[in-house]
């Protein structure tokens, strides 16, 4: 119910683009008039910035066509736009993937705000001039919050203060959560303590989120072996291209586990049986690609979300996939299952769960202690999702529905919901079932993940 806006704040206005625009007005002069391809720009932002790195004459003019820019040079915001164009479509791929939504809106944004919210700092006393930048700085900041630099132009610290004063009046934000890596959170802390100082933080939350890095299996950054930083697009696409393998191997080893069985039956009405459970519980051909898709993705979302924001992990596939532990493979499976009770209630019990859902304060009993452990699991949800609201914590959540999957699956394991020969149990037991349905499919919704109804 709450009015939220998911800003993607793109940096689209740093030296990175100083950087990229005097690469390619010195390979490509004639760039306006002859655009050359630059579709691969991890191979130009790769060259340009070795240059940067190596070539003082050209890390200054790189820093000089940051304020050209800024000012609204016209060849540098003709290179920077067709930089920022090709940047979306690649981004888009991604967030396609993962099914996310945002509204774009980058640094470059906020840049005609900048000197009216230096001014109105400055008649407030809070900035002062250093070595001729205007900065702030309070009694307790151990380094200052540059608005301007040396040369005129701005800066992170001047972008993020005037995106602040944006949030804060006219989108008129109760509630503003940053998220960056956890190096950055003393900047934004200092940007937090400029805001109140200046009177513009009254009721309103601000907070920050830091995540860690990720790792390979030396504990250093993940990269490739030939140290190349590693995309996420092709992240995702190998946990898919393993999924599906296994999807595949998990088929056929059910097929040659059914044909072994039906050679063994001693009856038409065995073989049927099994013939109809192998078509039921095994994902048809059509379907294992979608399948491989949700289930690579939400194990890669899980494995990120599972840990603490601000600790450093090492990835694993092997961790990720694997169906046995705290991964989203082994909650989807256990989903899975709850999916197949269900539907097996009605396919083949014809008891129509939905006749008697109403009745349910009524009909369901809790005899076991499985059945009691698994209602009471049901019975934090709410406290849980305040909880994560409070500390901004989504492992909370991912903590939350792995013990509720465990709880199921020793509830399955000892209640017999299905086959048994009481009714009034038969739907108890399936009530519970369809309150652990809907709780683990809000909480999969929650963390961007999309169940199977079978695996």
């Amino acid at each position: 119910g709450h009015d939220v806006l998911r800003v993607n704040h793109v940096g689209d206005w740093g030296t990175q683009f100083g950087m990229l625009i005097t690469y390619l007005l010195a390979e490509y002069p004639d760039f306006l008039t002859n655009p050359p391809d630059i579709s691969d720009l991890t191979r130009i932002y790769k060259e340009s910035k070795r240059r940067f790195d190596a070539d003082e004459q050209f890390k200054e003019t790189s820093r000089l066509n940051v304020v050209r820019l800024q000012s609204g040079d016209a060849t540098c915001r003709t290179i920077w736009q067709s930089l920022c164009d090709i940047s979306r479509k690649e981004f888009q791929k991604v967030y396609d993937l993962l099914d996310i939504r945002l509204e774009e809106v980058g640094e470059s944004f906020y840049n005609p705000m900048i000197p009216g919210v230096i001014d109105e700092l400055r008649n407030l006393g809070l900035v002062q001039p250093d070595e001729g930048m205007d900065i702030v700085k309070l009694p307790h900041f151990t380094i200052p919050l540059i608005l301007r630099k040396s040369d005129g132009g701005y800066g992170y610290d001047s972008t993020d203060m005037a995106a602040l004063k944006h949030r804060l009046f006219n989108l008129k934000r109760d509630w503003i959560v940053v998220i960056t890596d956890a190096g950055q959170a003393n900047h934004f802390h200092m940007c937090y303590d400029t805001a109140r100082a200046a009177g513009w933080v009254t009721h309103q939350r601000l907070d920050h989120i830091g995540f860690g890095v990720v790792c390979g299996d030396d504990g250093k950054r993940f990269k490739t072996r030939s140290s190349e930083t590693v995309r996420l697009i092709d992240l995702l696409n190998a946990a898919r291209d393993r999924m599906r393998e296994s999807l595949v191997q998990r088929q056929q080893q059910n097929a040659e586990f059914a044909a072994e069985a039906a050679a063994n039956a001693t009856t038409t009405e065995e073989i049927a049986n099994l013939a109809a459970k192998k078509v039921k519980n095994i994902v048809p051909p059509e379907e294992i690609e979608a399948s491989a898709q949700k289930i690579g993705y939400g194990a890669v979302k899980y494995f990120d979300l599972k840990q603490h924001p601000e600790t450093n992990y090492i990835f694993s596939y092997e961790n990720m996939l694997n169906t046995k532990g705290d991964t989203a493979v082994y909650l989807l499976f256990a989903y899975a299952r709850l999916a197949s009770i269900l539907r097996k209630a009605e396919e083949e019990k014809n008891i129509v769960l939905a006749t008697f859902t109403a009745q349910a304060t009524s009909l369901l009993t809790l005899a076991t202690p499985e059945e009691r452990a698994l209602a009471f699991e049901l019975l934090q949800f709410g406290d849980v999702i305040g909880t994560v609201l409070q500390e901004l914590l989504p492992n909370r959540l991912c903590d939350y529905i792995k013990e509720l999957s465990v709880k199921f699956t020793e509830f399955v394991t000892k209640c017999q919901v299905l086959n048994n020969d009481d009714i009034a149990v038969t739907q108890s037991r399936l009530l519970l079932c369809e309150a652990t349905r809907r709780t683990m499919r809000q909480c999969f919704a929650l963390l961007g993940i999309e169940p199977c109804e079978r695996i």
